[in-house]
């Protein structure tokens, strides 16, 4: 069954890359990501295009963007959305997969959203307990940065850490170790769903819109000059 799957770049996409390779009759054709156009950066996440070029790139795996203004209503990005499945249709694209862990309501969503075009929803992490997940991640060998932190649950110095045990550890009670509330974003740079690293570098560390972002860039490439 091929199957394209939701990419944010970030540590529960890459695992969700890893299991779906590892789960008999399943094809993963395409990553699915959506990037603001204005800014060329992953919506939510604030990572750099190229960077996911690099990912994509790293996983063997073709990149499909779903480009977004910049601000986007739903209305906008849902028709973004159903324009690009529509001609992922055409390709044989039967499937689309996502990382989802617990939260009902997104799954819901995802569900009725994805019910006009036909394809079957898969959501192979669904259930997982997010504390042993998160340490699977990191004993597999996932390697991770932290890109954007919410600093109503998380101080803005835990942007650009590395997502690992001592990561975890530091955890206020009651943030989601797997940031499944929306508590933090990462970018997945190493793991097993990858031929080799993307490794990057954190700069500038930025506040927009009630979030913090570490700027990740190549570590082989200046800062383009591009806004967050």
């Amino acid at each position: 069954m091929k199957t394209l799957l939701s990419w944010s770049s970030g540590k529960d996409s890459a695992w969700t890359l890893h299991v779906l390779r590892q789960t008999p009759g399943i094809e993963v054709a395409g990553l699915l990501t959506t990037l603001n156009e204005a800014h060329g950066r992953v919506a939510m996440h604030g990572v750099r295009e190229e960077l996911v070029d690099a990912q994509a790139a790293a996983a063997g795996i073709p990149f499909w963007r779903v480009g977004i203004p910049d601000p986007c209503d739903n209305a906008t990005y849902e028709a973004g959305m159903r324009d690009v499945l529509t001609v992922a249709r055409k390709f044989g694209i039967e499937a689309v997969a996502f990382g989802d862990l617990f939260l009902e309501d997104i799954r819901a969503y995802r569900e009725k959203q994805m019910g006009p075009t036909g394809m079957k929803t898969l959501f192979p992490i669904w259930g997982t307990p997010t504390a042993s997940l998160a340490r699977d991640m990191i004993a597999a060998g996932l390697q991770a940065r932290v890109t954007c932190v919410d600093p109503k649950v998380l101080d803005r110095s835990f942007a650009g850490r590395a997502f690992d045990e001592a990561f975890l550890a530091d955890l206020p009670a009651g943030v989601d170790p797997c940031g499944e509330r929306g508590e933090f974003h990462t970018f997945a740079w190493s793991g097993p769903m990858f031929a080799r690293p993307v490794p990057v570098r954190v700069g500038e560390i930025v506040e927009r819109g009630g979030f913090v972002f570490a700027d990740l860039l190549p570590d082989h490439v200046e800062p383009s000059g591009r806004g967050q």
